[in-house]
């Protein structure tokens, strides 16, 4: 018999379940009991109210339960719940599709829609494989790409995500990114970063695997669970230099970066890069399950039919909550606010590091915030420290906040508000992560 706790009795509903019914599989950093979603915030069975700066893991970028979001879902589900795409067409498929296929610059492109951002990334390899007939996929050091087989694989931000789990999927291998901050000498700013990738992926080519046999090099644009990073400005302009003298496609990875999410609507727009294959999963329909892939349309077509698919990609649902969900950014101007906030975020962080000798590193592009701690005095004096990163995390809960961590070593404070968030809610966050830290003894 499951135990039970009781519910607060002005809600006026059944006992809950005890939560021990979840597997502890499911790591999460709260025992909150969610009740609703409101904008930026979230609000919990007791009435609780808590600032989302974990935006579902940058999922609710037009925030919790938008209005016009919630409209069109429930619009949707009273007509039609599922449509498979190998039986039928649907009106907010097809719309979804035909915007998509004109969301990058230039014409020519094409779409793929899916379930989640690992099996867009699955589609991107497949197609990637098929399209150059080459066998290799590289990725980069400190990414995250997923959590099935394939993208497990391809996966190197943390041991836990691979680790029990060999053997993994072959013909892949890791080169590394530029992670400034950890750069040896020189500046760790990304505008002078002394990391030199480049020698590094040379080596590759020279000590593990010809590049004439690699179909794609596959990048996260600004790392996510990697820890934030944000890459040097030649970084990927190079990298498209490189793939395209071997015949190599890049796959961008923007399952976390994209729609709007870092002040651009796919973070490739910073730096004017082209991908052969764009990725992309969470914000893209507010909340329900929906991922796809874009690539030229004469690429796309090479997967022949039946060579990929899935029972659920595209449902007619989720297509009419993404295609609302893009009327929101577009008409809201939720990509402007998420450059405008994210530099008055990110010029309040880097106000506040001076106060606090464990804070290594303050970085962010848009709202992809980032803290790095470490333990100063110690070494070279970017000793990891996931101690008082956790901590740092523990107190911004107790005062209503809740942000992520992130890296390698679990000593990065990621911050990812969604896009509607407003100057008060960054100013009320600055002065709680200002308390947080300071009670943690940072």
């Amino acid at each position: 018999m499951v135990d039970t706790v009781e519910a607060p009795s002005s809600t006026g509903a059944a006992p809950l379940p005890d939560r021990s019914v979840v597997p502890p599989v499911w790591g999460r950093i709260t025992n909150l009991v969610v009740d609703r979603g409101e904008g930026s915030w979230l609000v919990t069975t007791d009435g609780e109210r808590y600032l989302d700066y974990s935006s579902g893991i940058g999922v609710t970028n037009t925030g919790h339960a938008h209005p016009r979001v919630v409209a069109a879902i429930q619009a949707q589900a009273a007509k039609l719940l599922h449509g498979q795409q190998n039986i039928m067409y649907h009106e907010p498929g097809l719309r979804l599709y035909d915007r998509l296929s004109k969301i990058l610059p230039g014409d020519g492109w094409g779409a793929f829609l899916s379930n989640s951002g690992a099996e867009a990334v699955e589609a991107a390899v497949k197609l990637a494989r098929i399209a150059t007939g080459r066998p290799v996929i590289l990725a980069f050091r400190y990414g995250y790409h997923g959590r099935t087989g394939q993208t497990m694989a391809l996966t190197s931000a943390k041991d836990v995500y691979r680790g029990h789990f060999e053997p993994l999927p072959g013909s892949v291998y890791h080169t590394a990114y530029p992670y400034c901050y950890r750069a040896p000498g020189g500046s760790h700013s990304p505008d002078a970063c002394t990391c030199d990738w480049e020698a590094q992926l040379d080596l590759t080519f020279h000590q593990f695997v010809y590049p004439e046999h690699v179909a794609a090099v596959i990048v996260e644009p600004v790392l996510g669970e990697g820890g934030y990073l944000v890459p040097p400005p030649g970084f990927l302009p190079r990298l498209r230099e490189i793939t395209r003298q071997h015949g190599i496609l890049l796959i961008a990875d923007e399952v976390q970066t994209g729609f709007g999410r870092t002040g651009e609507m796919f973070a490739v727009n910073h730096w004017d890069v082209e991908p052969d294959i764009l990725v992309m999963a969470k914000g893209i329909a507010s909340g329900l399950p929906l991922s796809g892939i874009v690539a030229k349309r004469a690429l796309i077509d090479k997967l022949p039919p039946g060579s990929h698919g899935g029972t659920y990609g595209g449902n007619v649902v989720a297509c009419a909550a993404a295609n609302a969900t893009l009327d929101v950014i577009e008409d809201e101007g939720l990509v402007a606010n998420a450059r405008e906030r994210g530099a008055q975020f990110l010029a309040g962080l880097r106000a506040l590091a001076p106060k606090y000798a464990s804070i290594g590193d303050v970085r962010g592009l848009g709202l992809m915030l980032a803290l790095e701690f470490v333990k100063p005095g110690e070494g070279d004096g970017r000793t990891p420290d996931p101690d008082v990163t956790k901590r740092v995390q523990a107190e911004a809960l107790a005062r209503k906040l809740i942000v992520l961590t992130a890296g390698t070593y679990v000593n990065v404070v990621r911050i990812i508000p969604p896009l509607i968030t407003t100057a008060d809610e960054v100013d009320l966050a600055l002065r709680t992560i200002d308390e947080s830290l300071a009670a943690a003894g940072a």
